[in-house]
């Protein structure tokens, strides 16, 4: 499980630059996004990925790995906006450091239950494909569609947060993956 504690690090770190330095350029406008907002943005990237998977190229100069990045970070937003709420368009603002330590604190959160499951699981997860992860994360939007549809209501499931923990993680796995084929 070290190898896999340092392969999380150093994907957490490529995701965090990204998220970093957008925050940098467009502050934290998704905000004012609503859970069912960043839960189709998370959409798109995937039915991207998915789409990319199918056809075995892509138009667009961006491949699969940055979407996947996109996803984890999308995750993570998703966990601080179902703990700070949606905002207003006009109070929207925290500053940087509250939210890097928000962003932070959601990782570590992610990572025990990625341990964790890694644990009863012996990582199955390196022996799946990437694919799989890809339709993985799209079963788990479409379950959290169906929680929000049910305005967060669940009878024996796990609510909106354990499915974007889920998602946060499988997107992990994948850019551990193709990170591998990069080396």
């Amino acid at each position: 499980m070290e190898k896999t504690l340092k392969e999380f690090e150093e994907v957490i770190d490529i995701c965090k630059n990204v998220f970093v330095k957008k925050m940098h350029d467009y502050g934290i406008a998704w905000r004012i996004l609503r859970i069912s907002s960043i839960t189709d943005q998370i959409y798109i990237k995937a039915q991207r990925i998915r789409s990319i998977e199918e056809k075995g190229s892509h138009k667009v100069e961006e491949g699969i790995f940055p979407e996947f990045i996109g996803i984890v970070n999308y995750s993570l937003m998703a966990q601080m906006q179902l703990n700070l709420g949606i905002a207003s368009t006009e109070n929207f603002s925290l500053p940087d450091q509250e939210v890097i330590k928000l962003y932070d604190y959601y990782v570590l959160k992610g990572k025990e239950l990625m341990m964790n499951k890694n644990h009863d699981y012996d990582e199955a997860w390196r022996n799946m494909r990437v694919s799989s992860y890809t339709d993985i994360i799209l079963m788990k939007l479409l379950r959290i569609k169906n929680i929000e549809t049910n305005n967060g209501n669940t009878l024996i499931s796990e609510g909106l947060d354990a499915n974007f923990y889920d998602i946060f993680n499988y997107a992990v796995f994948a850019l551990i993956k193709l990170n591998e084929k990069i080396k």
